[in-house]
Parts: C-alpha cells; sequence; structure tokens
C-alpha cells in the first residue's frame, strides 16, 4: 500500500471543504486516525497486563466456545454449574441491556472458571461481533454490562493492479476484502468485472475502521479511478437532490440505467451466438443469452428498475422470471433454483434487487443463469447494450463539482501503483 506525502494532499484537502460544502466524500482534515467515542464500558479486550476488562485472568481458567444452531445463552451457564434461578435474575433484571433473542450463532464466549476443585464460573463474555460485546458477572452481584470497542478510522490511499480478479488484485495488497466489492459497487455499471483485463489498475481513497489492529470495516470511499480497456474511469463522490452519487469528470453520473451483469462473482460460460451445439440436445440452435457459471444458491438481481411480468417453469428455461424495465427494454433470468421473497407477477422491482437464485432447473449441465435481454421484443446481446445514463450533475451545480473533481483527481495523482 503507499501513502502519498501529507503535505500535498492537506493543500488539496483545504480546497475541498471548501468547494464541496459538506459534501459526504469530502475527507478529514486528519489524515491520521480518528477515535469514534466509545458508547459505554472499556473495549472487550485486554485493559493492562494479566487484565481482561478488569478481570485478573492469570486467577482464572478461561474455557472459550462458539454460540451452537439453536443454542441458548441460558443452556450454555447452565452447562458450566450456573445455577436456573440466577440465570433467569440474571437475564430478567438486565433485559434492558442485553436481549437473548438476539443471539447470533457462530459468536464467540469465554467462560471464566476458578482454578479451585469447584471450578465455579464468575465471570462469562459473550462476544456479539466485533463492535460488541458483554460481560456477564456470576459472583456476588448478578449483573450484565455492555462493551463498545473504541474503533479507529483511518484514510487510506491505496492502488492495485489486476492480474486475474479485482478480489485477487486486493488480496495481493493485503487490502480490505470489502474493498473489492466496494469498487464493485460503484463501478458496476460501467465496468464488466467479467471482462476484467491483465493489466487493469485501480488507485482508491477511502476510510477503513479498526479495532486495535483488525480491520472491521469500510466506511466511505471518497474517490476511485480505475484503467480498464484503454480508458480511465474517475469515481468522484457529489450531492444531487439529495442523493450522493458518483459521476466521470465531467459530471456524467457512472450509474446507468441497467447494471452490466445480474450478479456478482461468476463466470461466463457461454455466450450469445446465433448458432450454439445445445450441451444436452446435440442440435446446432441459437443461444441468445449469456450463461453465468455460478454455485447454486448465488443471489440473481433485476439489472434495472422494473415489473416482473411472469414467474413460472418453461420446460428447458426451468423456473424463470421476465422483467418489463421500459417501452423498449425487458430482461429474462433462466434456470433458477427459486424466486426472491415477495417476487410474483405485477411485482414492481428496484435496480439490485434480488429476484432469484442460481439453479439448474430445466434443460441444464449445472448451476448457472441464463441471462436474455431484449430490445422492442427483440433478443439482443447483453454484453453489447449501451445502456442509458441518469441524471448528470445539473449546470447549476457543475462549477462547485468540478472544484471538488480537480482536488481529487490531484489526490489520486500522488498514489503511485
Amino acid at each position: 500500500m503507499k501513502y502519498p506525502k501529507l503535505t500535498l494532499p492537506i493543500i488539496f484537502l483545504a480546497g475541498l471543504m471548501l468547494a464541496s460544502c459538506n459534501q459526504p466524500g469530502q475527507l478529514p482534515a486528519d489524515t491520521e486516525q480518528t477515535a469514534k467515542d466509545s458508547l459505554a464500558a472499556p473495549p472487550a479486550r485486554n485493559d493492562s497486563a494479566g487484565l481482561l476488562n478488569g478481570i485478573p485472568v492469570d486467577s482464572y481458567r478461561i474455557v472459550t466456545g462458539r454460540v451452537k444452531r439453536d443454542q441458548f445463552i441460558s443452556s450454555i451457564l447452565s452447562s458450566y454449574g450456573v445455577p436456573w434461578n440466577n440465570i433467569e435474575q440474571l437475564l430478567r433484571e438486565n433485559s434492558d441491556v442485553f436481549d437473548p433473542r438476539r443471539v447470533r450463532t457462530g459468536s464467540s464466549y469465554s467462560v471464566f472458571l476458578t482454578k479451585d476443585t469447584l471450578s465455579r464460573a464468575d465471570y462469562f463474555i459473550y462476544e456479539h461481533d466485533p463492535m460488541v460485546s458483554y460481560l456477564f458477572t456470576l459472583r456476588d452481584t448478578l449483573s450484565i454490562v455492555r462493551r463498545n470497542a473504541v474503533v479507529n478510522e483511518v484514510l487510506k490511499f491505496s492502488s492495485g493492479t489486476i492480474s486475474t480478479s479485482l478480489w485477487e488484485a486486493t488480496k495481493e495488497k493485503n487490502l480490505n476484502p470489502n474493498l473489492s466489492a466496494e469498487l464493485s459497487e460503484i463501478y458496476a455499471w460501467t465496468i464488466d468485472f467479467f471482462g476484467l483485463q491483465s493489466g487493469d489498475r485501480f488507485k482508491v481513497i477511502y476510510e477503513e475502521e479498526f479495532i486495535g489492529e483488525k480491520s472491521v470495516g469500510i466506511t466511505r470511499i471518497h474517490a476511485a479511478l480505475f484503467e480498464h480497456a484503454g480508458s480511465t474511469i474517475y469515481a468522484i463522490p457529489f450531492i444531487q437532490d439529495s442523493i450522493m452519487s458518483f459521476y466521470d469528470t465531467t459530471g456524467a453520473s457512472l450509474r446507468k440505467a441497467f447494471l452490466k451483469a445480474p450478479l456478482r462473482f461468476s463466470r461466463i460460460s457461454s455466450r450469445y451466438s446465433g448458432a450454439r451445439m445445445h450441451p444436452i440436445l446435440k442440435t446446432v440452435r441459437p443461444h441468445h443469452g449469456v450463461d453465468y457459471a455460478a454455485p447454486v444458491g448465488t443471489p440473481v438481481v433485476a439489472i434495472g428498475d422494473g415489473r416482473v411480468t411472469q414467474t413460472a417453469y418453461e420446460n428447458g428455461a426451468g423456473r424463470i422470471v421476465r422483467i418489463t424495465h421500459n417501452s423498449v427494454y425487458s430482461t429474462a433470468y433462466l434456470h433458477l433454483s427459486r424466486y426472491g421473497e415477495g417476487i410474483a407477477p405485477g411485482v414492481y422491482v428496484k435496480q439490485g434487487q434480488v429476484i432469484g437464485y442460481v439453479g439448474s432447473t430445466g434443460l441444464s449441465t449445472g448451476p448457472h443463469l441464463d441471462f436474455r435481454f431484449y430490445r422492442n421484443g427483440y433478443a439482443v446481446d447483453p454484453l453489447k447494450v449501451e445502456a442509458p445514463p441518469v441524471n448528470p450533475v445539473a449546470p447549476e451545480s457543475m462549477d462547485q463539482f468540478m472544484k471538488s473533481a480537480k482536488g481529487y483527481m490531484a489526490l489520486l495523482e500522488t498514489i503511485s501503483y
């Protein structure tokens, strides 16, 4: 990961703050770390040598585990000898702090057992997620205290070069894996991520949250650029009509009327063709769609807003969803294993909404989605459709936008590959 010298970015940051007028993409003046307020007691981490949440760990035998499916906190406590009447009192008197119904399968816990022959459970820590844990005191006064970890936001300047995939490129640079998903979301309408080429590359400015040395997520993408197929596509954040979107350097929105693909993280197994040997029927016939190979259950999303016109089982097509987007365009999604929640004829769906899941129904040699695109009722190659963009930056806002864009572009230039 490459970091630019701080003197140059700070000059640009000052200008961006004035030009952006509190735009959400505005960068903080401090490019180091900014600690969020801790909402309650100290975090569920080592307080000092020999102490964890104030508990002298050397005095106890600590047993760790994970919550199993359909397992209750009460049954875990009981298995370590905590009396049922104590458990009932503990949960009843602390119901405003801890809701046992929200316990997550797979969450970790620690039991602090005395080292004497009684092996009594004095404390219990339930880690709900990386941000929140609960300390149960089981001796003397019964209590439950919520612990919120101290989260640090770090401003990062990162880059990567594609060899096989965007995910692999971020992995090679030891970047948060969520970064590939965030970039995929921003560029979903302008870059076909199934068609990335070796040598494509990106730069990005973003904020990442840490608890200690552990990354817990990316909170905001400030700006990015992606070099793909000989073109450089910038992503500049800007608020218009109270909605934050990303735009290129001309003020055109990166968000198009249609997504480039109806699912993420798969591969194209068969393309649109006027004459293809059918893998099962062994006859040459047109294939008016694109096949995306993906595991059963992979979510399939609507590539654009529209109304569902059909959900049915159609012989060789298997389970299918058809969507009419407007008077010109419609799409179909074939071989689904099941439909998305609430998907039925007449339902209006939004772009990116899950309408079904990858399957292998109908005439299919394996799990995949056969995606079809129609213009005026005639099938066209989905990979060659040029989708119309949404509204660009309004003329009256262009000066403000261009000031921000120039600042972000200058910052991105300071990042090396």
